[in-house]
């Protein structure tokens, strides 16, 4: 169902979540699009596990997360799911990682993190998995940047960002990680994010750009726009977020960063801006038909998937940006 339309672009309604929840996390594979763990409207963390069929537009529920958890992240190792960090039942940061085994139906325990963090952000290069960032249990940002290789199941690290952030979102371009943050210093609310992704048998594109969507204003939200090159291990700056907004959801397209955010101080904006990597300058997209914040975010061909957050509670939304024209 197609909602708005400018520069070619439109927003999509696919089958809501079975279950109402502030935000959840995803990944790609084979036209299906996984939705693991996040929060629930009492703010305790889940251990629900659920996949999406695109073309059936039906939910399966899979086994449950050995580890409850939100604010997550969550990658596709081929037919393998990691899921790192993010915060307990009990609110608190996990240093736990696990990894779903798609073909077998089963959860395995991996190398856990030096430190306990929430709110990571990661991508993953050539089957190494680089995670930026996160919130520890002082409940300070993180400068953390540290790399994961599956076949020797070992963490590394590697030189840190120039602005400590969590609940940033990454994504990768050629040899360099984008960043873009959401949160600084200050005691946060717990994000309740959990971990998407969308599994295709096509591979992803050679050429991408990063995109961000979802969030809210806030006090103490970070602009930054920063790049880490794989190659050179050194950090570049790019022109800052022109909103102040905390707690938006980020994503990458073939040409352009796209950010949404929800509402006034503490109501969620349904705002969305978008930074050319060629122009190098941002620009405003499409509105989000549901406005809200905390919400989780993940590509798939042509389509930008955000799916869940908190508007006025937690929210069942599942909205698509069309990413080509729209006739």
């Amino acid at each position: 169902r197609q909602h708005t339309a400018r520069e070619g672009r439109a927003w999509v309604s696919p089958a809501p979540l079975p279950v109402r929840v502030p935000s959840r996390p995803g990944e790609r594979g084979r036209g299906t699009l996984f939705v693991l763990g996040g929060c629930g409207g009492g703010g305790r963390a889940l251990g629900t596990a659920e996949v999406l069929d695109l073309q059936a537009q039906s939910w399966t529920t899979l086994p449950p997360l050995p580890t409850p958890r939100a604010g997550a992240a969550v990658l596709a190792l081929g037919k393998q799911i990691l899921v790192v960090g993010g915060v307990d039942a009990a609110q608190s940061p996990l240093a736990s990682v696990e990894v779903y085994h798609v073909d077998e139906g089963k959860w395995e325990k991996k190398a856990a993190l030096a430190q306990p963090s929430m709110g990571i952000s990661a991508v993953q290069r050539d089957g190494a998995v680089y995670a930026l960032g996160g919130m520890g249990v002082d409940t300070s940002p993180q400068a953390l940047v540290r790399v994961y290789e599956p076949a020797k199941d070992h963490w590394q690290p590697l030189p840190s960002m120039p602005t400590p952030c969590y609940g940033a979102s990454a994504f990768l371009q050629g040899n360099k990680i984008f960043i873009l943050g959401r949160c600084c210093w200050g005691k946060p609310s717990i994000p309740c994010v959990s971990t998407l992704f969308y599994l295709s048998s096509r591979p992803p594109p050679a050429s991408t750009s990063p995109l961000c969507i979802g969030g809210r204003q806030g006090k103490l939200p970070v602009t930054a726009f920063e790049a880490f090159d794989l190659e050179t291990r050194s950090w570049t700056r790019y022109p800052s977020v022109p909103s102040r907004r905390a707690f938006a959801a980020c994503s990458c397209t073939e040409a352009d960063v796209v950010l949404s955010s929800t509402g006034n101080q503490s109501c969620p904006l349904d705002s969305v801006e978008g930074f050319s990597l060629s122009q190098k300058k941002w620009e405003p997209l499409p509105p989000m038909p549901t406005g809200r914040c905390s919400c989780s975010s993940c590509p798939a061909p042509s389509l930008l998937f955000i799916i869940g957050g908190v508007a006025q509670g937690p929210s069942g939304a599942v909205e698509a940006l069309c990413l080509r024209d729209v006739p």
